[in-house]
């Protein structure tokens, strides 16, 4: 794309975009030129369009085609300068489908087979916190502040910071790690090179060898912490609003996404049929 790939990722940046989203934006521009080999310039809607339906005849799932016509809504409608193309590019929908939610003694089991302290106190600082796995492995040792009871999470999703709690049991579990791991710079889980912190491709391995070592048939991901952490919040009597905060959620309606309420719990609720003509049914009138 050569200019035009310069002048997008410039854009991208100018809206503080995060890294990972602005290289999946170019990455996406770039099979698009691939795919016709002309620039997107001497293209428009009919091109786009045709584009998407042959992701979709080449397998790819609406969550991929969605991300490319996002990709393409912005080369357009910012970089291009042609937003009557990218209103009219449609965003594919993708289905809704809830998570498996680990339970209590699940998260103890996984986060018990994760092999390496490093890995393992980056993944339990992300279900303690209800952190992203990116957020977790960018953690500095100032962020820790015990005096307080709060992580303090810099630059999150969308460049915003927030406080989230510090457990105790956290607090103790991350100071015997220190006295172990002694990291040598500001990141309290640096990389191979101390000044950089770790890539979360490496915790993400020995999450999922965890999960075949612990004989679990659900599909557990990073993220799956996080919405776990989320549900047991809600089950445990945590208002929804103060779970929105610590995930750091512009939208309540997300947060909801994130935290479900078990069939167990659902099981336990009153029809209120059953309530009609009861004591406790007089409160309806």
């Amino acid at each position: 794309m050569g200019k035009l790939r310069d002048d997008m990722e410039k854009d991208l940046a100018v809206r503080n975009l995060a890294k990972k989203t602005r290289s999946h934006y170019v990455g996406c521009a770039c099979n698009f030129v691939r795919h016709f080999n002309k620039s997107p310039a001497e293209m428009g809607l009919d091109e786009v369009k045709d584009f998407l339906v042959s992701l979709e005849k080449k397998g790819s799932g609406p969550e991929r085609r969605k991300m490319h016509a996002a990709a393409l809504k912005f080369l357009y409608g910012v970089t291009l300068g042609r937003p009557e193309v990218a209103a009219a590019i449609p965003l594919p929908k993708v289905p809704h489908t809830e998570p498996d939610i680990l339970s209590g003694s699940e998260v103890t089991l996984v986060l018990s087979k994760v092999q390496g302290l490093k890995c393992r106190m980056v993944l339990a600082t992300a279900y303690a916190a209800g952190l992203r796995l990116s957020e977790a492995c960018h953690l500095e040792v100032r962020d820790i502040d015990s005096k307080r009871g709060v992580i303090h999470v810099r630059r999150g999703k969308g460049g915003r910071d927030r406080f989230v709690m510090l457990g105790a049991r956290l607090l103790v579990a991350l100071r015997d790690y220190w006295k172990v791991v002694r990291p040598g710079g500001s990141y309290l889980f640096p990389g191979r090179d101390p000044l950089k912190p770790l890539s979360s491709t490496t915790p993400r391995k020995a999450l999922d060898n965890a999960v075949k070592a612990a004989g679990l048939k659900k599909k557990v991901t990073p993220h799956l912490l996080r919405h776990s952490f989320a549900t047991h919040l809600l089950e445990t009597g945590t208002d929804i609003r103060v779970i929105q905060a610590l995930l750091g959620h512009k939208s309540l309606s997300t947060t909801a996404h994130y935290a479900q309420v078990d069939s167990a719990r659902l099981s336990q609720v009153k029809s209120p049929l059953d309530l009609l003509g009861t004591a406790q049914g007089e409160a309806l009138g």
